[in-house]
């Protein structure tokens, strides 16, 4: 295996591209005997109107608005990855500790991004029966927090983080291209969402989009709210496309203001990101 087929495999799982996948019948959002609602509030079983509805479209959107200000933990899972980190803008810094496969599969990986602006630096650990086996990784410094070059990384969705857009899964997107939705319970809700135009959503990766073809217009969800209105939970049901299985993609956000800020690592662990580095994640 080759540092490219490195890239290109794991990194896409660490990038939350899911597997596309088929939903049951019983997990499809409006199955139920509850009326299924539009996004403008039109209650389809029944065809007459429903404030409620709306009520429920109207607060999921609001519930992305704390995550704007940028103080929040998240978890992220898909795909045989998870992550989990914090976003703390009053200080301008980010932590992201990323995982893909485990002990028993033939290769993983897990990162340990840390960004404190200006800076930023990547922990990389290989494991597996094939990590030993993979030329070119000798040459990463394994082990070792590895300082970026910004030049080289902006834009790269993998080690670079955007101060302006503070969500790594784009659940504010996401929200927004809701076309189905009912409250289910006590802030709780249940739809579909349009992703076809969500591939700036950290959660989901273009190719995924395009995998999916029409069923990319309605991906069931669902949502759950904390007593104050924030988003705490948000699943997205991917169906299945060509020979990949069904998919859950799982988006947390806890700590809302009570975050703190990611700690840059010490000096002594500390060296320069080599070309291999940048070589694996490009």
């Amino acid at each position: 295996m080759t540092l490219r087929r490195l890239s290109a495999g794991l990194v896409a799982a660490a990038l939350f591209t899911p597997g596309v996948a088929a939903c049951t019948a019983a997990g499809t959002p409006g199955s139920s005997a509850s009326p299924t609602v539009t996004a403008s509030g039109v209650a389809t079983a029944s065809g007459s109107a429903s404030p409620a509805a709306g009520d429920a479209k109207q607060a999921l959107l609001a519930s992305t608005e704390a995550i704007r200000s940028g103080n929040f933990r998240f978890t992220m899972s898909g795909a045989g990855s998870t992550a989990e980190g914090q976003v703390h803008e009053p200080s301008q810094s980010a932590r992201m500790r990323v995982s893909i496969g485990d002990a028993s599969s033939d290769l993983s990986m897990t990162l340990d991004v840390i960004h404190f602006r200006p800076d930023s630096w990547v922990k990389v650990d290989l494991g597996g029966k094939a990590a030993g086996s993979i030329p070119g990784t000798q040459g990463l410094n394994l082990g070792k927090y590895q300082h970026l070059d910004q030049t080289r990384i902006k834009g790269n969705r993998n080690l670079g983080f955007d101060f302006d857009r503070l969500d790594p899964a784009g659940s504010e997107v996401l929200t927004q291209g809701i076309t189905e939705v009912r409250q289910t319970g006590d802030g709780a809700y249940a739809g579909t969402i349009d992703v076809s135009k969500a591939a700036e959503a950290g959660s989901l990766d273009a190719n995924v989009i395009t995998a999916l073809g029409p069923q990319a217009k309605s991906v069931p969800f669902t949502a759950k709210l904390d007593p104050q209105g924030r988003l705490s939970e948000l699943v997205l049901q991917i169906p299945a496309a060509g020979q990949a299985k069904a998919q859950d993609v799982r988006i947390t956000y806890t700590d809302y203001g009570n975050a703190t800020a990611a700690q840059k690592p010490p000096a002594a662990e500390v060296v320069e990101a080599p070309p291999e580095l940048y070589n694996l994640f490009n």
